[in-house]
């Protein structure tokens, strides 16, 4: 006992003395348990809250599989910002926090693999300038969210670790150092480091044998589908799934002329499951956009935006502004100056969900008519439209989507997301089971029929799966009217589609020249890998199994 009160005076003395150069205030509270781990790295098989954590809660082995979670616990003797500031003294902390932050190095049998200056901005500057501690996951699948931990550990993958990581005996090893970037890069001495033996095993044998596929019956305007497919196909998906090496899949429904020719659900979901497709729901607004025009409460696309608002009330207002039109939001190539690709962008869509009035948000962007040139991604735009149809369609959008669209469709469990004015969040969100998704695919499938009704007009579901812009930086895929394009390969055969796509790898594909609706939804928001699998699923097991 007495060596132990003895260590911590002698640390409590070094750490003062430290403090007394220090740029700002850590935190001075400690448990034991930090103090006496203080540049040390643990892992736990799951995130436990700082102050509930024990020493037995440190794992010593562990066996990494695809539907492991892993997190790691690092304990230092100062801030992230005082280290920075030993580096960089002459700058100030707000300084500091823009050109620095932590250096991980990631080492797989005493190799280092992968080495990463995490980019400023995460964790916050109030963080780096006083915790002296990280507690952060590295894989959850459970709740995981794309944060900035779980994105080094896939940057990881994705950089020599997938290879790396062989079924079998490994130490995974991590150091961390702090470093900032002025003129050149400066990296500074290890805060913590820990290593850790694991027993991977990420590639399970599977047996089709054991697998079955869900019986199939009727749905509210959907029959089933009598026609072949390749069984064994989507059994080897159905268990690839099941085995987590396809992650956060929840449903995949197949129509083939128009029926049921598949449908799977995972992780708890089943057919009545009202699912959150994200950006999927920004379609929507261009199918609305195309009744409201057929019935006469806007006039064409090319309406401008100045018939709808008085833009001198706005900040930098320009007649170039008011001259945007509804095609210029639905084909993502408006002037505004808002990039969702660019997080620096001043209209990036995570600067607008804070603010209370959305539509305020977008009026107020910069306009330059030379951002019309090329498509760029910008959700406040559909947000825009989707005030618009409020404003000029009777009883507003959430009435009218009902009588006009979801109604004929046969569509009546669903919840719409809603902006601070409470309009009907065209953003993205609104919720839908997957067959339900699938029957809105198909109506586009059929040109805007539905049991003999034209619910949507054929020419704009032409125009809607027109190749009105290609997309910037990626070959061959192009956007309509807030639809997608792009073609997928499949055993030496091209299948092109229009879709929608939102975050978490969640999808509506309506095939060119085949008879193929298919839904895909997923909860992988904010993972790298979440629509980089989709493509694989379909590439390798749907389209080989029902495109024939």
């Amino acid at each position: 006992m007495r060596k132990i009160l003895l260590y911590i005076f002698i640390l409590s003395w070094f750490e003062n003395r430290s403090f007394a150069q220090n740029i700002v205030e850590p935190e001075s509270k400690m448990t034991t348990l930090r103090q006496v781990n203080i540049g040390k790295i643990f892992f736990t098989d799951k995130r436990i809250p700082t102050e509930s954590l024990t020493q037995e809660d440190f794992l010593k082995t562990y066996t990494l599989t695809n539907k492991s979670n892993l997190s790691f616990v690092a304990y230092f003797d100062n801030s992230l910002t005082n280290y920075k500031h030993k580096l960089a003294p002459q700058l100030s902390s707000d300084s500091l926090f823009k050109v620095g932050n932590y250096q991980f190095s990631l080492f797989i049998d005493s190799k280092l693999i992968y080495q990463s200056n995490l980019l400023p901005g995460a964790p916050q500057a109030k963080n780096q300038d006083t915790d002296t501690f990280l507690n952060r996951p590295f894989i959850d699948n459970i709740n995981g969210q794309g944060s900035w931990s779980e994105s080094f550990w896939n940057r990881f993958l994705r950089n020599g670790g997938d290879k790396t990581l062989t079924d079998g005996r490994h130490i995974l090893k991590i150091e961390i150092r702090p470093y900032v970037k002025t003129d050149t890069v400066k990296v500074g001495e290890i805060m913590a480091w820990g290593e850790l033996p694991i027993e991977v095993a990420r590639h399970p044998k599977i047996d089709i044998s054991k697998i079955s596929l869900n019986e199939i019956s009727p749905y509210n305007g959907l029959a089933v589908s009598n026609e072949q497919f390749d069984n064994q196909k989507i059994k080897e998906l159905k268990g690839a799934i099941d085995e987590g090496i396809y992650k956060k899949i929840n449903g995949i429904v197949v129509l083939k002329n128009g029926k049921i020719l598949i449908e799977e659900y995972f992780n708890g979901e089943n057919r009545n499951s009202l699912h959150n497709p994200r950006s999927v729901g920004k379609s929507f607004a261009s199918t609305m956009t195309g009744i409201a025009i057929k019935e006469g409460f806007l006039k064409n696309e090319n309406q401008t935006i100045s018939d709808f608002y008085q833009l001198n009330q706005f900040q930098n207002y320009s007649s170039a502004k008011g001259n945007a039109t509804i095609k210029d939001l639905l084909t993502m190539s408006s002037g505004f100056d808002g990039n969702d690709e660019d997080y620096s962008s001043v209209g990036n869509e995570e600067n607008m969900y804070p603010t209370e009035n959305w539509v305020k948000f977008a009026l107020d962007l910069p306009y330059q008519d030379s951002l019309k040139k090329n498509w760029h991604y910008f959700t406040a735009g559909v947000v825009l439209l989707g005030d618009i149809l409020n404003q000029r369609v009777p009883n507003g959008l959430e009435k009218y989507a009902e009588q006009k669209l979801f109604g004929p469709l046969g569509i009546s469990n669903y919840k719409w997301q809603y902006t601070p004015q409470n309009v009907p969040n065209t953003a993205g969100g609104i919720q839908m089971n997957a067959l339900d998704f699938a029957k809105y695919g198909q109506l586009y499938k059929n040109g805007g029929l539905w049991n003999g009704v034209q619910v949507l007009p054929k020419n704009w579901v032409e125009k809607s799966f027109s190749k009105q812009k290609q997309i910037v930086g990626r070959d061959n895929e192009f956007y309509g009217y807030l639809f997608w394009n792009k073609t997928f390969k499949a055993e030496n055969k091209n299948y092109e589609a229009f879709y929608c796509a939102g975050n978490g790898g969640n999808y509506i594909l309506v095939f060119k020249n085949e008879p193929l609706v298919i839904v895909i939804t997923a909860s992988a928001y904010g993972q790298y890998y979440a629509h980089s699998q989709v493509a694989e699923m379909l590439s390798k097991y749907i389209l080989p199994a029902v495109g024939k």
